[in-house]
């Protein structure tokens, strides 16, 4: 591409407020745009740099240093390609979508690459007082799904267990949407009847029922133009779920006492720490809902699949559960939260940490402040010595039991039996 042509591109990236830069094949930036020099650039000069040296401070490239590299992706398939990166800034490291073009010449050879760069926003690679907070390859690849999806109206679908912040997840999607300016509403479906669930979600009409004495907008019609999401939809009723696809592949609804066909305009998110396919083969929940509310599924990882955003995510929860007081944590105290597996998630990491916070006097936590009972039958067997295998596993039910908040029938899938076996274990005498 001669020189001219090169810099007929500078010129038109140039108008773009996204953030770009041109790099040839050896990783040589060639040049920046404006809104690059501004957002990522670092005082020096970028022309004649490696995009590596710069985004992540490497003296080789990404994927020599564990990364996937779009640019070499694209040299071998000649096609775009997308990744999510953590890039340095001048505000830190910070989560950056990445999305890299090829550019031929006139003979059709591959001569350049641009790449233009989003920073996601309410994702943070650092303690932060709010929002998602992760950097490991776990917490990135699901964060690139979200980036991906978010535009989109397609239905997400977030699956997980108990406590990996599935509503935080939803409200990223949202932001990150083109329905970001208008409602993010929450309707959580855990324990719904069935008068509940439809006043609540279509609303009714005076007079509709004894002491409907006013109209009530639902749900639906509140989150009108924005987000609606369905927090724990396993949960629904199977005679409660064909209102809800009725709902979804008409688009319309009646308040409760109504007559006249309301018009429904909202994006659907949907999260559950069920599995709903097994649910499908049981019949337990219908299989047209399923996929309809499932068009773009994103696993949340458990925090024992992201051991290393432990550390990162016990300083942000700190920083929340005590935003005046400037506690950490004694490395012993670290490295015993970094050993367990956390069957409770984020939500039991929170916990752990607020009841130490009440134990600590001063600015460090140590690991006597810990509750003894976060690493459960394991401690149990160090203050006991050995004890009988059977006790030992009931020890082990019991507190595995208690960390599912008395979920049965997910403790038994993750064990790999039956309920009823689970059972029998956890009553040997009955």
């Amino acid at each position: 591409m001669p020189n001219s042509q090169l810099s007929e591109l500078l010129s038109y990236l140039n108008n773009k407020p996204e953030p770009h830069i041109v790099m040839d094949r050896n990783y040589t930036i060639v040049a920046a745009n404006m809104a690059y020099r501004t957002q990522h650039g670092d005082a020096k000069p970028l022309v004649g740099r490696h995009c590596y040296e710069v985004s992540h401070h490497f003296t080789r490239p990404c994927d020599e240093a564990g990364e996937s590299c779009p640019l070499k992706l694209s040299a071998a398939t000649g096609l775009p390609q997308r990744v999510l990166h953590l890039h340095h800034t001048p505000r830190g490291e910070e989560h950056v979508d990445v999305e890299l073009t090829p550019i031929r010449d006139a003979k059709g050879d591959l001569i350049y690459f641009v790449e233009m760069m989003h920073t996601i926003r309410g994702a943070s690679a650092s303690p932060s007082a709010q929002g998602l907070v992760g950097r490991s390859t776990a917490f990135s690849a699901m964060l690139g799904l979200v980036r991906r999806v978010a535009q989109s109206e397609a239905a997400v679908m977030l699956l997980g267990e108990s406590g990996t912040g599935k509503e935080l997840v939803a409200q990223a999607v949202h932001n990150a949407s083109a329905r970001a300016n208008n409602p993010y509403v929450v309707v959580d479906c855990s324990g719904v009847t069935e008068t509940l669930f439809e006043s609540e979600l279509f609303g009714y009409e005076k007079g509709a029922f004894t002491g409907a004495t006013q109209r009530k907008l639902g749900l639906v019609e509140s989150a009108s133009g924005g987000t609606l999401f369905l927090d724990e939809v396993g949960d629904i009723p199977l005679a409660l779920q064909v209102k809800l696809l009725r709902l979804l592949e008409t688009g319309t609804y009646r308040r409760v006492g109504g007559v006249e066909p309301l018009r429904a305009d909202f994006r659907l998110v949907s999260a559950t720490h069920k599995d709903l396919k097994a649910m499908v083969e049981q019949g337990s929940f219908r299989k047209d809902l399923y996929y309809r509310i499932s068009t773009f599924p994103i696993h949340l990882p458990a925090l024992s699949e992201r051991r290393d955003d432990i550390p990162l995510l016990a300083e942000a929860l700190l920083s929340r559960i005590n935003p005046g007081r400037k506690l950490h944590l004694h490395q012993d105290t670290l490295d015993r939260l970094s050993a367990y597996d956390f069957p409770g998630n984020i939500r039991e990491l929170r916990n752990i940490l607020e009841r130490a916070s009440l134990m600590t006097d001063g600015d460090t936590i140590m690991p006597e402040h810990l509750d003894p009972e976060f690493i459960g039958f394991r401690m149990r067997e160090r203050q006991e010595g050995i004890v009988p295998l059977e006790q030992a596993e009931q020890n082990y039910l019991q507190w595995a039991l208690k960390q599912h908040e008395g979920d049965r029938s997910t403790l038994a899938r993750k064990l790999g039996i039956s309920e009823r076996t689970l059972y029998r274990k956890l009553h040997p005498q009955n």
